[in-house]
């Protein structure tokens, strides 16, 4: 099992950047591909981007292309989602989302979640 902690989350005016962290658990060896979602009240959730476990393949929601970077940190157990240009609308949840084996925007790909930082942008 993968405890996924996603940290980072806050308040900020349009037009600003915020980095979230999404912490997995130590100790896990199996291969993942780490995502994140999010979700305002009454929507579903959305994809936003994806991490393969080497780093190397990354993939992006249209709406967040050329504002948002995922990456790996320094161990395979961090996550990064650099959040530039930020605009009301990117106002939601955030969740770290793991998934054994190749995964890519679906929801039901993933089996492991955390439980979501709140991230506001005003403006």
């Amino acid at each position: 099992h993968v405890r996924l902690v996603e940290s980072g989350g806050g308040t900020v005016q349009a037009g600003d950047s915020l980095r979230l962290s999404c912490a997995a658990s130590e100790g896990s060896d199996s291969p993942y591909d780490t995502a994140w979602f999010r979700q305002v009240p009454g929507k579903a959730r959305e994809f936003v981007a994806v991490i393969s476990y080497s780093g190397l393949s990354t993939l992006y929601a249209d709406s967040v292309k050329g504002r948002f970077t995922i990456s790996r940190g320094e161990t395979k157990y961090l996550v990064y989602l650099h959040m530039a240009n930020l605009r009301p609308d990117d106002s939601a949840v955030y969740y770290c989302a793991a998934s054994v084996g190749r995964a890519f925007m679906g929801e039901h790909e993933y089996d492991y979640w955390g439980q979501g930082t709140q991230v506001t942008v005003s403006g």
